[in-house]
């Protein structure tokens, strides 16, 4: 593969994540536990589909087919979308919302502190611009952890449940493709196989504050890169492309 299409595809990557996360988040809208909260997660969707809009603009751009961001995020089926499997899991409780944000978070702020050294200016760019807004999603859901677990018998129970739940989807957010590892060594990603030492330190030291346990090795899930996905994001999909689909010609 060219590095221009290693770069394509490692681009939607890294807008999928966000525009499908952002969809997730977004859905809790009106629905936070407390008002505060309600807002924060929707400041942090809104922060992620901004993200994803960067990405998705730079993919475009990369195609060579005059892409815009609303063609890759509307108009790609989803064996085409290349999102980790973490991003799309439904949002359950509140605990199993934190745990997967708590888990993604860290490893989002490691690696865009390490896209942010990129050999390519426009990734560093969105790195740059993203790093502060994930140092705060990522110091909330640590927090939450915290609050959650040393809290409550019922909250110490379900968070330590849905940190157990969400633990076999965290090992594909350090897999690397061959074609990503091409990336890696001429300078325009980081690696992340490096990162998982660094993701795990962080993990145990909010785990062990918040009082809980650290879960159990257990067998892991992978295959969002490859297009192979969990029955939940064709009903994102179903749901966030319905009306560019059914209305292509539509404009605001």
């Amino acid at each position: 593969m060219e590095n221009k299409e290693a770069l394509y595809n490692a681009v939607l990557h890294l807008g999928d994540n966000g525009s499908i996360l952002g969809h997730r988040l977004g859905e809790l809208c009106g629905h936070g536990p407390v008002l505060e909260q309600d807002i924060a997660m929707t400041n942090i969707a809104l922060d992620l589909i901004g993200q994803a809009r960067l990405y998705l603009q730079y993919a475009g751009k990369l195609s060579g087919k005059d892409l815009t961001e609303d063609d890759l995020a509307y108009k790609r089926d989803v064996m085409d979308y290349k999102n980790f499997l973490i991003t799309e899991l439904q949002n359950g409780d509140f605990a199993d919302t934190i745990a997967r944000q708590f888990t993604y978070d860290t490893f989002h702020l490691l690696f865009l502190r390490g896209l942010s050294d990129s050999k390519d200016e426009t990734l560093a760019a969105i790195a740059k611009k993203s790093i502060k807004e994930v140092t705060y999603h990522q110091r909330w859901s640590c927090e939450w952890v915290i609050r959650l677990g040393d809290g409550t018998d019922e909250s110490h129970e379900k968070m330590q449940r849905a940190l157990n739940d969400i633990w076999m989807w965290t090992d594909e957010l350090f897999t690397q493709s061959e074609d990503e590892g091409s990336l890696v060594e001429s300078g325009m990603l980081p690696d992340t196989s490096l990162l998982k030492d660094q993701w795990l330190n962080e993990i145990k030291r909010i785990v062990e504050e918040a009082a809980l346990d650290m879960p159990e090795d257990q067998p892991m899930q992978e295959g969002g890169k490859t297009g192979y996905h969990t029955e939940y994001l064709g009903f994102i999909l179903a749901e966030m492309q319905y009306l560019p689909r059914a209305y292509p010609d539509a404009t605001w």
